[in-house]
């Protein structure tokens, strides 16, 4: 087995010479003997290039960092981004304070790093999917001195959890309840956070950690990218995110996808692929990208 040292030397002299640089399963960390991983990409060239870390959605039990986020791989790498794509821990062993953890921690990892893989720390954008999302929002929200970035882009993340899991209830034909089902049965969902029914006990555990009551002035920038007819987590999550956000004079954007369901696999009409371009161009300007 190759030492860490080794690794990043071979790492080093590549991004020297200006080739790219492409790894899978890279360790970031091993809370409780949890081994945590992450493929990367470093585009060719002197650096130092702004960088997206990567969360992957499937309602907090199923998804990884091969998959989910797949769809972003090309236009970062052909924007002249790295990228870090994580995994991270999961129901129904882990909960939200260990997810939440691992998000921080691979902050804090790809800024210990930067230099080897040649990462400008002042840009660095969290980018996440889904339940990937919710982390990503819960990040941006809570940033602290060693876990700040500069930009987060959410994906269909909810903001609003207690909300949603009323609307899921009270509402279930505007959702695909099976697939949450799923989820729940396999301890995501409410379970993930605690959260046993829709009583006063519950939703206050669900309040406790939705990002929309974290809201605040001085929050990184949000870029909102959803679907309006999404039938896991509503459209609204996104308009009340953005709403709250402009409040406190914080920057938030919505790019609607027309007729856009939930997952961004699923958005294959050319209509509907213009969230590409706008991403990379809303990270250019948030990040002042030359």
């Amino acid at each position: 087995m190759y030492t860490r040292a080794f690794v990043l030397a071979i790492v080093s002299a590549a991004l020297a010479a200006g080739a790219a640089i492409d790894q899978k399963a890279v360790e970031y960390g091993s809370p409780g003997g949890t081994s945590l991983l992450l493929d990367l990409h470093v585009p060719d060239g002197a650096g130092p290039f702004p960088a997206a870390i990567l969360v992957h959605g499937g309602g907090f039990d199923e998804g990884s960092r091969g998959t989910n986020v797949r769809p972003l791989f090309e236009p970062l790498a052909d924007a002249g981004f790295a990228w870090f794509s994580i995994d991270y821990r999961m129901a129904p062993k882990f909960h939200f304070a260990e997810a939440s953890a691992d998000v921080a921690g691979a902050i804090r990892w790809v800024k210990a790093n930067a230099a080897a893989y040649h990462v400008d720390i002042s840009r660095i954008a969290i980018v996440g999917e889904s339940a990937g999302g919710f982390l990503v929002n819960w990040a941006g929200t809570h940033e602290t001195a060693d876990t700040k970035i500069a930009a987060v882009v959410d994906f269909y993340g909810p903001v609003d959890y207690g909300k949603l899991a009323e609307a899921r209830r009270d509402r279930p034909e505007l959702f695909n309840m099976a697939t949450i089902n799923r989820h729940a049965a396999n301890g995501g969902g409410i379970h993930f956070f605690g959260a046993e029914k829709l009583d006063a006990e519950g939703l206050a555990k669900l309040h406790n950690v939705s990002p929309i009551f974290a809201v605040h002035r001085g929050m990184p920038p949000f870029l909102a990218i959803h679907g309006n007819k999404d039938d896991q987590v509503l459209y609204e999550q996104s308009v009340t995110l953005c709403e709250a956000m402009r409040k406190v004079g914080a920057g938030c954007q919505l790019v609607t996808i027309e007729g856009g369901g939930h997952g961004m696999s699923g958005w294959r009409e050319p209509g509907m692929q213009h969230w590409k371009p706008e991403m990379i161009a809303w990270l250019k300007r948030t990040l002042k990208v030359p």
